[in-house]
């Protein structure tokens, strides 16, 4: 099996996370490999990264339409790519424990939109910026969508961090869009617009769905259906239920209650009596 064949069956067999991260690596690799080459012939700039980045002129966009979606595959550097693709890997992972893999899709490829528009909006309303040309790359902004859409739906739930200790998901959202807001008076606005655009849309699309209001996006909201927390199911057994005793009732009271601590604060708040409580259910 030669390399191309090897890369096709791990790309095939991983899932949407391991997908967008595979070809994020391999357009930031492309990308880089042209502007070495093209500086050798004393090539300016890198004509993929104008011909795929973002830019503020409206002009522009309709000459490149594409360009609302590609910048959201490009990256500036190796530093660039390297922290977006941690932090998709991360809340990606978290995020399709409770949602389908397409959902995280839907979030990630119309949030790069929505910061899209936010940064062109942006930079040809605010005086400020009159002008000025600017141009964004990076992912930031569908992972901002991934980010506030999952912290919106699970706000309570709590990550453990070494030396510090739980945090609380929407504190860590908080935080996050606080940065985005200091930094619209950075010299990378234009970006810090785009990230809170992929986030507006997080929060928006997620709580219209919630409400069963699909006005945002109706012909696509079909993508969006909850799927069954995957932790319910752990302790389901196959065979067929049998008449339930007044134990077993309790049992799966108990079982229901220690899910949504879960849930709500992550596996790591129950204590050792539930977990073996859960370990000893799940041998059943």
């Amino acid at each position: 099996m030669n390399f191309i064949n090897l890369f096709q069956k791990k790309y095939n067999e991983a899932n949407i996370i391991e997908k967008l991260i595979f070809v994020n690596i391999l357009i930031f690799m492309i990308t880089a490999f042209f502007g070495v080459f093209q500086g050798l012939y004393n090539g300016e700039t890198n004509l993929l990264i104008d011909w795929f980045s973002l830019e503020s002129n409206t002009d522009t966009l309709f000459d490149k339409p594409w360009s609302i979606i590609s910048y959201g595959f490009l990256h500036a550097n190796f530093v660039h790519i390297l922290m977006n693709l941690i932090v998709l890997y991360y809340i990606g992972t978290l995020f399709i424990e409770y949602f389908n893999q397409k959902q995280l899709l839907t979030f990630y490829v119309f949030g790069t939109i929505f910061g899209g528009l936010l940064f062109v909006f942006s930079q040809n309303y605010f005086p400020v910026f009159k002008g000025e040309d600017s141009v964004i790359v990076g992912a930031s902004a569908g992972i901002s969508a991934i980010f506030i859409g999952i912290a919106s739906h699970m706000p309570n739930y709590q990550l453990k961090f070494r030396f510090i200790g739980f945090i609380k998901l929407w504190h860590l959202a908080g935080i996050w869009i606080l940065i985005d807001v200091v930094g619209l008076i950075s010299n990378n606005a234009g970006g810090h617009f785009s990230h809170l655009g992929g986030a507006l849309f997080g929060l928006l699309y997620l709580n219209s769905s919630s409400k069963k209001n699909q006005n945002i996006s109706n012909w696509f909201s079909t993508l969006y259906k909850v799927r069954n927390n995957p932790l319910k199911t752990v302790y389901k057994s196959g065979k067929k239920k049998e008449p339930k005793t007044t134990n077993t009732s309790l049992n799966q009271k108990q079982i229901n209650t220690i899910l949504d601590k879960i849930s709500k604060s992550g596996y790591d708040t129950l204590s050792k009596v539930e977990k073996d409580f859960l370990f000893k259910q799940g041998k059943r």
